[in-house]
């Protein structure tokens, strides 16, 4: 759990920026968002895709150890040729990495490490981090006072997916970092597992983001019409940047393992999802995709 009684410092080159979080859902186009808002003139985005700061303070639901992650990410650019100062000095993902590590013991180094990604000419910064969808209301009501110590406007993204394809493609990824996860043979059990069930649960995500932050402050947007126009449109607005068209047939980190979902798998997940699905026509009505199954 986190600790509240830290003294934060407030980072005047932060004061009036749109302060952007993307809290999920994993595998839901989030690598692709990444690198879209990264190109868009006046926002900045972490050099690292995922910084897994407030998961880390709330790690009930957790796949693994991300301070522990931060700290062999760092030890990676230390053992890497050439000299160790100079590769620190041209590269944004090692400096992007010391300051994750910092984060670890010093709150600070949050806004620290966005603070001195602005320039002059930032309008917003983002963190697209997609394990924060299971912070639950207690993480997302700590996240919501945190971002609230800085003169930051705070949006929050939400992204969603059918939910058997994105349940699919996450257990697809997890072969993929671990071939001995054999999904399929193994994927009953995946069903079992609180962490995996977490990430499908768009039903609680969805509900405690609305309990602990305004509605203006939200958006929810889904993956299978995120590339067009529209959704792009409401997108730049939220973020207050300007519109560019994206380019959707550049996949990022796209899953390599290309699995197909057995038949048996696809039933077994379909009914342990419809709420998930009902959940959603009644929240979202028409915006949700007509590619949705369930």
């Amino acid at each position: 759990m986190a600790d509240r009684t830290v003294t934060l410092r407030r980072y005047p080159e932060l004061e009036g920026k749109t302060f952007l979080i993307c809290v999920g859902a994993a595998k839901c186009g989030t690598s692709w968002l990444h690198h879209y808002l990264g190109a868009l003139p006046g926002v900045v985005v972490s050099p690292l895709k995922e910084l897994h700061f407030f998961n880390a303070r709330f790690a009930g639901n957790a796949l693994g150890d991300t301070d522990a992650f931060a700290l062999s990410r760092l030890a990676f650019h230390l053992d890497q040729t050439g000299e160790a100062v100079a590769n620190l000095r041209q590269r944004p993902t090692f400096q992007a990495s010391v300051d994750r590590v910092q984060m670890i013991y010093d709150d600070n180094a949050y806004f620290g490490h966005f603070s001195r990604l602005c320039t002059g000419r930032t309008r917003c910064l983002c963190d697209i981090t997609p394990a924060y969808s299971v912070i639950g209301p207690e993480g997302f009501a700590y996240m919501k006072a945190f971002c609230a110590s800085q003169g930051v406007r705070l949006r929050i993204l939400f992204l969603m997916r059918d939910p058997v394809d994105r349940y699919w493609s996450q257990l697809r990824h997890l072969q993929q970092m671990n071939p001995a996860n054999d999904i399929a043979n193994t994927w009953p059990k995946a069903l079992d597992s609180a962490a995996l069930t977490a990430r499908a649960d768009y039903r609680g995500v969805v509900s405690a983001l609305d309990q602990i932050f305004p509605s203006a402050d939200l958006l929810y947007l889904f993956y299978e019409t995120l590339f067009d126009a529209a959704a792009l449109h409401r997108l730049c607005a939220f973020a207050g940047a300007s519109f560019s068209p994206g380019k959707p047939t550049e996949p990022r980190n796209e899953t390599t393992v290309k699995l197909p979902l057995p038949e048996a798998a696809r039933d077994a997940l379909t009914r342990r999802l419809a709420p998930q699905y009902a959940f959603c026509r009644e929240r979202f009505g028409d915006a949700v995709p007509k590619l949705w199954s369930g």
